[in-house]
């Protein structure tokens, strides 16, 4: 990968831009691009074919296991699935495909608090679009966003009305994607909360949504909690709203607390099921992330850590393999699984779990966090849990939109583009 300058003039900016397939450049990205600390340089992808030759040859060496002993995936990421997964991988994924998509759209990279963040920033032809920051979790990246830049910048031509427009910005997380590696502690949710606000403000926005999942969800409701200047709200697909009362019995072990709603009792199978069954990956992040040596080392050892999030995802990846059609594809899958290997970043995305537990107050991660900004969610059905409406309406008491969808794992803005794009149009409407 490269950077175009490290301290691009105007016309440097406006020309990456311009091939990168924007609408425009803000001003205060061409005041920034002038040099200084608040340089913000223009990025384009472009790995060497050395690597994905490397690439190649290293899933066709893989040292594969037994068979699992079970007919389901109880025991982790199923022999069958990984197999086909390879044999796709070195034979027929296009890492070349994604790059373009990348490079099709304005990257830029800035420096904030010494470390150099990553974003894609697409603004929208219409002049009262609403600015917003997307934030992706784990194992997740950029690529989760892509599907919905074009829907939400350029609302005429997918159904909606210029009142509908977003200006995005995509930043990669530290340590994830093309962003800097921290090689010192101190990057959690609440530092990158902070930066975020720094780039907004960068990025000349005086007014702003936030939106994310899975760390992005949790980055988005502390940015919620910090009440940085211009921040209007936030959306969340996956929203934190357990009671203290559940999350009390959860940590125990069970059982439930008596006198739950059906929705609320469908809302504790999925929690007590992941917190049982599904937590292995983030246990070993939070506390060992460094001995992973192998997922670094084994394109096939890291699309298995990666494919073993939660298990309603899982199920839905492996009947892409198997063929079926899903919201995402077998290179939608592969996508951001590449990206992870070319980036070398299996350890460092990792970190994140490591800081977030020794640098924070103890919380759990889905335990309602007193939001006091207004909040819009979207309850997809898969996801770990489907927060139920009469919790979020006590999580966020200034809850201005709430929906459930009957279909949707944890990947709603990669996989349920449609009805993602939908809730948070509707979402931010009363704050425009």
């Amino acid at each position: 990968m490269s950077e175009e300058s490290l301290s691009p003039t105007r016309r440097d900016l406006l020309a990456a831009s311009a091939a990168a397939g924007a609408v425009s450049v803000l001003p205060a990205q061409m005041a920034s691009g002038a040099g200084g600390e608040n340089a913000i340089r223009p990025f384009r992808v472009n790995f060497p074919e050395a690597d994905l030759v490397d690439l190649r040859r290293r899933i066709n060496a893989t040292k594969w296991p037994e068979r699992e002993t079970v007919t389901d995936a109880s025991q982790g990421v199923q022999l069958a699935t990984m197999q086909k997964l390879a044999q796709y991988w070195a034979s027929s994924h296009d890492w070349r495909k994604c790059e373009a998509k990348i490079n099709a759209v304005p990257n830029f990279i800035t420096e904030i608090d010494g470390l150099d963040i990553h974003f894609i920033h697409v603004r929208s032809k219409h002049e009262k679009a609403l600015p917003m920051i997307v934030t992706h979790g784990w194992p997740g990246s950029i690529i989760e966003q892509m599907k919905i830049i074009e829907p939400l910048t350029n609302p005429t031509a997918h159904g909606g009305t210029a009142a509908d427009a977003f200006d995005l910005v995509i930043p990669s997380m530290p340590g994830y994607g093309f962003s800097g590696k921290p090689t010192a502690p101190g990057w959690n949710p609440v530092s990158i909360a902070k930066a975020w606000a720094t780039l907004m403000q960068r990025l000349g926005y005086t007014q702003y949504v936030a939106q994310g999942g899975d760390w992005g969800a949790i980055i988005s409701e502390v940015m919620a909690l910090q009440q940085p200047p211009g921040l209007l709200g936030i959306h969340t697909n996956m929203a934190a709203t357990v009671p203290p009362d559940v999350s009390k019995a959860l940590a125990a072990g069970g059982p439930p607390p008596a006198g739950l709603l059906p929705e609320e009792k469908f809302a504790w199978d999925g929690l007590y099921d992941f917190y049982k069954n599904g937590l292995g990956y983030a246990n070993e992040m939070a506390l060992r992330p460094q001995t992973l040596y192998g997922i670094v080392d084994s394109p096939v050892g890291l699309a298995g850590w990666m494919l073993d999030h939660d298990i309603r995802s899982y199920q839905m990846i492996a009947r892409v393999f198997d063929g079926k059609p899903e919201g995402l594809s077998r290179d939608d899958v592969l996508d951001n699984i590449t990206l992870y290997w070319l980036t070398n970043t299996a350890i460092s995305s990792a970190r994140l779990y490591w800081d977030a537990t020794h640098n924070l107050p103890p919380a759990g991660f889905f335990d309602a966090r007193g939001v006091k900004l207004p909040v819009g969610v979207s309850a997809f059905a898969e996801e770990i849990y489907q927060a139920p409406k009469s919790w979020a309406e006590k999580a966020y008491v200034k809850l201005i939109y709430y929906n459930q969808h009957p279909k949707g794992t944890h990947f709603a803005a990669w996989e349920q583009t449609a009805p993602f794009v939908s809730d948070v149009r509707a979402s931010f409407k009363s704050l425009r």
